[in-house]
């Protein structure tokens, strides 16, 4: 019987490269529901190709709804589908902190899900976890770091997250971003259109500023820690420049297990679809003979100093991720729309951290506090007023 799926986020690059493996593995997915903001064409394509039931769309207007409706499926919101008593696994792949309120009733609906969003684990990690665990939910982790540690600990004794013993350190690799060859000096010049070529990933805009800046790094070592319940001082980042290895966890006796790939989020993307069975693809395989050194090195907190803020803001805990990760949302949209340089995004977020007066234990109405302070307080000291 085919697994149920509803994808959040359908039209974004993680949401279409889920629907490809869809399509590949015809007769072992189908697509219950399909969640998207604003790019209506193309959800209507997919609508058309995938013929969902259930239908949303952020940015819908009256003509728009009809027009969904009319291909068959019944609108409803991202809470109301995922909860669906056919659904199997719910995709979170929406980006910032739209995916919470669907993650929160996905868990508390017994559903299995595949996080691919970084912002509820970033801003809510201990709420989410918690509620996990009190419902018996398994998060399955997207993003190729997250699921690399998670293959690396399968078969370990007692490797379900939160009961290692055997975990000696955690090392998330980073291949540098598009600037990881420029003079620190020669950065406030920078293009968006620089900072968006990436030298290995083809990704969203976000996430591939994220990555020029090494934000995403940071945001990726809070993620894991709330995965798998490793303390901050045992999360490491090692630069590596091919993307082959995705990431490493050393165990107490000394061994290392690496997990490698080519550089491919449908190959994380499908494992965490296909969980717990491996399922085959026509995928370009890797050849590590033909791909020669894999190199690693240390990251310089000086030339990177979003990574710089983004662990001290894990390490600060309380409402600073949120923080943290609304500053830097923003302010690469600044960037991005050419308001301000590619090196203002770390002056911004630094700013807005220093000004910001933590809740140590927030709930999540104080997190939504912090993230929407956040986001008006960047704006102000861009000189902007925040809509």
């Amino acid at each position: 019987m085919a697994k149920q799926l509803v994808v959040l986020g359908s039209t974004g690059s993680i949401g279409r490269q889920t629907l490809e493996i869809v399509d590949y593995h015809k007769g072992r997915f189908s697509i219950l529901g399909l969640g998207a903001g604003a790019n209506f064409d193309l959800l209507s394509e997919q609508v058309r190709r995938f013929r969902p039931r259930l239908v949303y769309l952020s940015e819908a207007d009256e003509t728009r709804k009809s027009a969904l409706a009319a291909l068959g499926c019944k609108l409803e919101s991202m809470e109301e589908m995922v909860v669906h008593p056919e659904v199997d696994l719910v995709v979170v792949a929406t980006g910032g902190k739209a995916g919470l309120p669907p993650l929160f009733a996905a868990i508390r609906a017994h559903k299995t899900v595949a996080l691919a969003n970084k912002e509820p684990l970033v801003m809510a990690g201990h709420i989410v976890t918690d509620e996990a665990r009190r419902n018996g939910v398994e998060i399955l982790p997207v993003d190729s770091e997250h699921s690399a540690i998670w293959q690396c600990l399968r078969g370990e004794m007692g490797s379900v997250p939160g009961t290692l013993s055997t975990i000696s350190r955690l090392l998330l690799t980073a291949s540098g971003g598009a600037f990881r060859d420029r003079r620190p000096e020669d950065l406030a010049e920078v293009t968006p259109e620089e900072a968006l070529a990436h030298p290995t990933w083809l990704m969203g805009k976000k996430i591939t500023i994220d990555s020029a800046t090494l934000m995403n790094k940071g945001l990726e070592v809070i993620e894991a820690h709330w995965l798998f319940d490793v303390p901050y001082e045992r999360i490491e980042i090692v630069l590596h420049r091919e993307s082959i290895v995705h990431s490493l966890v050393e165990f107490v006796d000394g061994t290392v297990k690496a997990q490698l790939s080519l550089p491919d989020m449908r190959i994380p993307i499908q494992y965490a679809l296909g969980y717990p069975e491996r399922l085959p693809n026509d995928f370009p395989r890797l050849d590590l003979a033909r791909t020669g050194n894999l190199s690693f090195g240390p990251v310089d907190l000086d030339r990177y100093p979003c990574l710089r803020l983004a662990l001290e803001a894990a390490k600060r805990g309380g409402t600073f991720p949120a923080v943290l990760s609304a500053a830097d949302e923003e302010a690469v949209n600044l960037f991005l729309s050419g308001v301000i340089r590619f090196t203002d995004i770390a002056t911004l977020v630094e700013r807005v951290l220093s000004a910001h007066h933590a809740v140590v234990e927030p709930g999540l109405d104080s997190i939504l506090a912090a993230d929407q302070w956040a986001r008006e307080e960047c704006a102000r000291l861009a000189g902007i007023v925040h809509r």
